[in-house]
């Protein structure tokens, strides 16, 4: 996805912040969604960092119901896109469509000389009838490293397979080193680019040509894994329309 189209998406000129959930149940991600909402958020993540995928599921179906209009994604957990894209099939298909998808690691080699695993994910998204978004993890935090020589290769080869290429710092909570952003930017041209880890409303400028932030550790309560401030969140928010305004917005 061309990164002009993206922001027209959102309506949004700058960095699109895109708050992350860690769900414990409906109740708590009910009511961060309505902190996300309340502070002008375009929409949210859901994330079973908890417990295993199916738990999720009538989590999503409750939030869908919830929230008919909201713009969704879920990321489950360490679970690629062939074994996601049937199951958001389904629920699209029963009436509860997911808006999109991020996956930690889009399994997309650098090299360039097997791209056999992103280009079956690519088939099974087809396939399944899904027809949301997909943020594909590439050169992303507790996978398999990525020289930093070859972030640029990285995220070039990535680009085909995805609407969103997605990249992070080394861990959660960690910012990206600013040469990485540069590299993955000079890779993938004028397309789409998300930043998943450690963006803070203290940060967040130096992250400008970057289309969208996944955050969870940067707005939530201080010592909170699970619970969004609404202060910081409202900082944030304020810095990411006044920031951004890459030439092919």
């Amino acid at each position: 996805m061309k990164r002009a189209e993206f922001h027209k998406l959102f309506k949004a000129p700058g960095p699109v912040l895109l708050p992350v959930i860690h769900v414990l149940d409906f109740d708590q991600a009910e009511r961060n969604i309505r902190i996300a909402i309340g502070e002008g958020a375009a929409g949210v993540f859901l994330i079973n960092h908890d417990f295993e995928m199916a738990r999720l599921i009538p989590v999503i179906r409750q939030v869908r119901k919830a929230f008919p209009s909201l713009w969704l994604g879920v990321n489950f957990l360490a679970v690629p896109g062939d074994d996601a894209f049937p199951v958001l099939g389904e629920l699209q298909s029963d009436g509860c469509p997911v808006d999109a998808y991020w996956a930690d690691d889009a399994r997309i080699d650098e090299t360039g000389n097997d791209p056999s695993q992103a280009t079956e994910i690519a088939r099974t998204r087809e396939i399944s009838g899904w027809s949301g978004l997909y943020f594909g993890g590439t050169a992303f935090k507790k996978q398999r490293p990525v020289a930093p020589e070859q972030w640029r290769d990285a995220a070039r080869q990535a680009a085909p397979f995805m609407d969103v290429v997605t990249t992070s710092g080394i861990a959660t909570g960690k910012e990206a080193d600013l040469t990485k952003i540069r590299d993955f930017r000079a890779g993938i041209g004028d397309q789409a680019l998300a930043l998943a880890s450690g963006v803070t409303p203290e940060n967040a400028e130096s992250y400008c040509d970057v289309d969208a932030f996944l955050v969870a550790t940067g707005i939530n309560i201080e010592g909170d894994f699970y619970n969004i401030d609404d202060e910081r969140l409202a900082r944030l928010m304020k810095i990411t329309r006044t920031i951004g305004g890459g030439t092919n917005r």
